[in-house]
């Protein structure tokens, strides 16, 4: 392997190894994807805790007085509304609407956010985010040498609050900045896992000290460190999508179902124009959520979709639930009308039929907040 194609490290990347990881290429990094096995470390979060290290995932601050600004002409939503202590989804479009990246934003201070995005995409919206014009001075600053840890699960609030006195009393999608070993820490609300939980964002150098910590508080409780195999069940059962697998920039956002991640009456930004000409004239598709009937068909991405003998979609996540204890899947069906919430389906699992029914996800009672 050449140095080009390299995969980056995560700074735990030892710790993972002790403790027993499968690693694998995720992103352009060298990743955790399973401990004990995707389906223990799932029930882990589920009932108690895990610990996720996400230092993969890019991590922006977009400071100074054109900030607002930037972030308003750029993203969906309406950044404006965020109060200080607040975060909120958006989206990043190109000029036809397409999703380009999903990520969440910050504010930290009243002209200091901090923004986000997937670890293949964090260039990209460097990008996207210094190209853009703004009247006043903005400073843009990609924290390479920060790590991204998650702690998710009903007993995560034991273990944070006990760390960090600032998480106390903090409510979904919101943050507050705290230290450890006298190095600042940003403390959040937030998570991809469906359950309550806290993300954690700090510099490299006291991660593998603020890791150790962690694992040690978690092993009291019945809780476990965690890999990507996990995280991927624990967001399809709650119906998120995942970019670059749900998310396309061939799809909009309107056909991504995330018309409550944007603001068409904020004034313009990245593809509104588009978006505007596509709620007129209907969507051609539009991702929904399938739950299979019988426990043995599992659907996968790119497998077919069809009512009778017709192709009408095509599944983009699919996985086995283990708290349903059958296949769940999210699939571009189109027109955006062919199937409503309730309507039956058929998946072609690997020339097998499995019959589905359409519903809207979240496909498990469990809520973030």
């Amino acid at each position: 392997m050449t140095d080009d194609f390299a995969l980056r490290s995560t700074p735990l990347e030892a710790e993972h190894g002790a403790l027993g990881a499968k690693l694998g290429p995720f992103a352009g990094w060298n990743m955790p994807i399973e401990y004990a096995g995707a389906l223990a470390e799932h029930q882990a979060v589920r009932e108690r805790v895990g610990l996720f290290d996400l230092t993969h995932l890019g991590k922006v601050e977009v400071a100074g007085p054109g900030a607002l600004a930037l972030l308003q002409g750029v993203v969906t939503n309406e950044v404006a509304a965020i109060e200080v202590g607040e975060a909120q989804y958006n989206l990043v479009l190109n000029e036809g609407g397409g999703v380009i990246e999903d990520l969440i934003v910050y504010r930290l201070e009243p002209g200091r956010y901090f923004v986000v995005p997937n670890a293949s995409n964090t260039n990209r919206v460097l990008q996207i985010l210094a190209d853009a014009e703004t009247p006043e001075q903005v400073h843009l600053m990609y924290h390479q040498d920060w790590c991204f840890l998650a702690v998710q699960g009903p007993r995560s609030p034991a273990i944070v609050e006990a760390l960090f006195p600032e998480a106390v009393g903090l409510t979904f999608m919101r943050c507050a900045e705290s230290d450890f070993r006298r190095r600042p820490v940003i403390v959040t609300r937030s998570g991809y896992t469906g359950e309550i939980g806290y993300e954690l964002f700090t510099y490299e150098d006291i991660a593998v000290e603020l890791w150790r910590t962690l694992v040690h508080a978690l092993e009291p409780m019945g809780g476990a460190p965690c890999g990507l195999g996990a995280r991927d069940i624990l967001r399809l059962e709650m119906g998120y999508p995942l970019y670059g697998q749900d998310l396309f920039e061939s799809s909009t956002a309107f056909e991504a179902g995330l018309s409550w991640a944007v603001r068409l009456d904020k004034g313009p930004f990245r593809g509104r124009d588009a978006l505007i000409r596509q709620r007129e004239d209907g969507l051609p598709s539009r991702l929904r959520g399938l739950r299979m009937h019988e426990r043995r068909h599992i659907p996968r991405a790119h497998y077919p979709v069809f009512i009778d003998d017709r192709v009408v979609g095509e599944v983009t996540s699919g996985s086995f639930s283990p708290l349903l204890q059958t296949g769940i899947a999210l699939a571009y069906l189109w027109p955006d009308d062919v199937a409503t919430v309730g309507d039956e389906v058929i998946v072609d699992v690997r020339g097998r039929r499995g019959l589905a029914t359409v519903v809207r996800p979240p496909f498990v009672d469990r809520s973030p907040r």
